[in-house]
């Protein structure tokens, strides 16, 4: 007996892979019918045998990979309905109550490509997938879709949009994708907004001005950074005296984590937390050999540390 059921899902579903987790899990199964976004999660509608649905919504909710969570899932049989594939169908309106995740870093497949210098995105400052990148910093409106996104004035290029209707790629449905071909790029800017350079061009002069001791702000999807060389005793010192934060310490970005183990005591827990997709600021306690300008942290035990956040860091 073949009966079709509706599973209404709220949790962090959005900007997860959640849709494409879904389609694959069905036509694994060899269940016919669609998923959607709506403003309140997400909507999948099946037809099936009573078993086959029932092993559907128990593997729907253990192997939802992280950090999609379902936080409510509600069933309902609809009206028999013989569907003849799978889809993805456009998102639902209705009531906004649904969860965007946070902004997340940049994952080890993505960094793999960041630095293969064969991949087509090699060096590409905003790479993402459906398993990171901008999500809340993007999001203009629900559902989350790339036509409520800052992405919305980027048109995909021909290998994006592929990558995009692709079920087995990790980018099937990722709202941000984007190339150096299609996506935004990188310009540096002087303090009156002229622009100086662009793309490599402008990675470089703002490697250059770091290395030269001078403040940098680097504009990201979540706001400004003030960054300048935490080595470097009087670009620190400039630094506090611009922001007025004469004693507050200040936080500090590493590029692995093996070198935060060379200037801080790192426990496995810690270092768990450090290298999550939420890359946030670890407070650690200073070993005597930090190799930091002493005015990050004055008269503190403790420093502020992070791994990069963006393929840009």
């Amino acid at each position: 007996m073949q009966i079709t059921v509706e599973f209404s899902v709220q949790g962090v579903v959005q900007g997860v892979g959640f849709r494409p987790f879904v389609y694959r899990l069905a036509t694994a199964m060899g269940i016919n019918g669609w998923v959607n976004n709506s403003t309140a999660g997400a909507t999948v509608v099946i037809t099936g045998t009573p078993d086959l649905i029932a092993r559907f919504g128990q593997r729907l909710q253990t192997e939802l990979p992280a950090p999609g969570k379902i936080e409510q899932l509600s069933v309902k049989q609809l009206a028999l309905e013989p569907f003849t594939d799978f889809q993805i169908r456009p998102s639902s309106t209705g009531e906004k109550t649904t969860t965007i995740l946070p902004d997340l870093a940049p994952c080890p497949a993505c960094l793999e490509e960041l630095f293969n210098p064969n991949d087509r995105r090699y060096g590409y400052p905003f790479t993402n997938c459906t398993h990171c990148g901008p999500r809340y910093s993007i999001i203009h409106q629900l559902p989350y879709d790339r036509p409520h996104t800052t992405m919305a004035p980027f048109v995909m290029c021909p290998d994006c949009q592929r990558e995009y209707n692709d079920p087995h790629n990790r980018r099937f449905h990722a709202q941000p994708n984007a190339c150096p071909r299609c996506g935004p790029h990188l310009a540096y800017w002087d303090r009156s907004g002229a622009v100086l350079g662009e793309r490599d061009e402008a990675l470089k002069m703002a490697i250059a001005a770091l290395n030269a001791g001078k403040i940098l702000a680097i504009k990201g999807v979540g706001g400004f950074q003030l960054c300048c060389d935490a080595t470097n005793f009087k670009a620190v010192a400039t630094l506090r005296e611009r922001k007025q934060r004469p004693a507050k310490p200040l936080a500090v970005m590493y590029p692995q984590s093996d070198l935060v183990a060379q200037d801080c005591e790192l426990s496995n827990s810690e270092l768990t937390v450090l290298q999550s997709n939420a890359a946030p600021i670890v407070l650690l306690r200073k070993k005597p050999s930090l190799r930091l300008a002493t005015n990050i942290a004055p008269a503190n035990g403790e420093i502020g540390v992070m791994l990069p956040s963006s393929p840009l860091h």
